[in-house]
């Protein structure tokens, strides 16, 4: 059992490695891109905002999939899917093909991954959860930079459609390791066999959003996840513009450091959570709270530092702060809904947060030649402090009234209730 769980951690890492990677090229090869095939800035960040839309809008549905079919043969299929997308956006030349493959089709993809692999990690690692699911976390960090050096570099010698062409293939074969070496689980019957999905999904949408504390917790992840998504897309090209830099470069510059800073605190703002919440639940929360209170002023700086070395000084502490936030968005969601409805409660709190969100890439390119991408960039920090300022009420006023009063050694692995759970006992 222990070997399984350990090769189960190491082939979501590498598919989480993947969806991230995938997600990334784009925005690193974005200036070749703009040359070859004359897109606007507008254009380009619609591109980029197609996807995160997409990913919202189907988010729900693979969290209420996840809650209900075989989580290995979902996150087999997602995997391969967007990395077919992956490859064939390498051969688009309009804005429409690279808005229906790299937006549609791989955000589409996307979007079955995460609740399905948040909750097989969850129900295989009760003891240290915080911890398992931030190791898994760490892959965001090692995908983005890996691919903003790799594609980069690609780009520059070989153009930009190889980058495409070789990270679709890598997750193409890992969708087959994945396949062939993951035992299939067996999904919740009783959720299958109960009414339609739509009755089934506005029904837990209710008991969900009946709780403020996921409500406020979704809000300030739709925060984080509007500043995320407008720096991952703009920031390769902020360098570029701002202090003459090769694309590798600033591929590999505008997402190491921050990654690295964001790599150390998602381990530490674990490590802490864990050790607190054991006395008190309600720390998983503070601790988010701080990360993005503490963060913000480094998006400002980062924007208006006027040298690469306190830009990067800059980027390092934005990514300690944000991986104190990242190392608990599971597992405070997961300390007030019941694990029957984790995956169905994860989907809807990424489906708000990602539409939220969506609209930064678009907004920041239309703004770019007149507001100026360091003001933009800047501004951001304004989305920390009200994300931060959210969660912190949800700590302290909502949190307690709504924490579940049934612990997570009420449920077996395949996160049946032993005793019958209708939805108002859930509420």
């Amino acid at each position: 059992m222990k070997q399984y769980k350990w090769e189960l951690l190491v082939l979501l890492w590498l598919a989480f490695f993947l969806n991230q990677a995938d997600r990334q090229i784009f925005s690193v090869v974005l200036p070749l891109i703009r040359r070859d095939l004359s897109l606007t800035d507008a254009e380009l960040g619609l591109i980029a905002s197609a996807l995160v839309w997409t990913y919202g809008l189907l988010v729900p549905i693979a969290g209420f999939v996840g809650d209900r079919w075989s989580r290995r043969n979902i996150l087999s299929f997602c995997l391969l899917f967007w990395s077919v997308a992956t490859l064939f956006t390498g051969f688009c030349t309009t804005l429409l093909q690279f808005v229906l493959l790299r937006g549609i089709a791989t955000g589409g993809g996307e979007a079955f991954y995460a609740p399905s692999a948040n909750a097989l990690l969850g129900d295989n690692y009760r003891q240290n959860r915080s911890f398992a699911l931030s190791i898994h976390q760490t892959a965001v960090y090692f995908g983005i930079i890996l691919s903003g050096l790799a594609a980069g570099y690609i780009g520059e010698h070989y153009g930009w459609q190889k980058a495409f062409y070789l990270f679709g293939s890598f997750g193409i074969v890992l969708a087959v390791v994945f396949f062939s070496r993951i035992p299939k689980d067996v999904p919740n019957v009783s959720l299958i066999r109960q009414s339609s999905a739509l009755t089934e999904i506005s029904q837990t949408a209710r008991t969900i959003v009946r709780k403020p504390t996921v409500v406020l917790l979704t809000l300030g992840f739709g925060c984080m996840v509007f500043v995320n998504v407008g720096y991952l897309t703009w920031m390769p090209s902020f360098l570029v513009d701002r202090f003459s830099m090769s694309l590798t470069d600033a591929g590999f510059s505008s997402l190491f450091y921050h990654h690295l800073g964001a790599f150390l605190g998602v381990l530490s703002g674990a490590k802490i959570a864990d050790h607190y919440a054991k006395t008190n639940p309600k720390s998983r929360l503070i601790v988010q709270a701080l990360g993005l209170l503490l963060g913000a002023p480094f998006i400002y700086w980062m924007g208006q530092a006027s040298s690469q070395t306190t830009t990067y000084t800059a980027l390092f502490l934005f990514g300690i702060f944000r991986g104190w936030y990242d190392s608990n968005i599971v597992a405070s969601l997961y300390e007030v809904v019941a694990p029957s409805v984790r995956s169905s409660a994860y989907g809807l709190m990424l489906a708000c947060a990602f539409l939220i969100g969506a609209t930064s890439p678009y907004l920041l390119g239309l703004l770019k030649p007149t507001l100026g991408l360091a003001a933009g960039l800047s501004s951001l920090s304004g989305f920390y402090v009200l994300g931060g300022l959210l969660i912190g009420l949800a700590a302290w006023v909502f949190f307690g009234p709504d924490r579940q009063a049934v612990s997570d050694a009420d449920y077996p692995v395949n996160g049946q209730p032993q005793i019958p759970v209708t939805h108002d006992d859930l509420a």
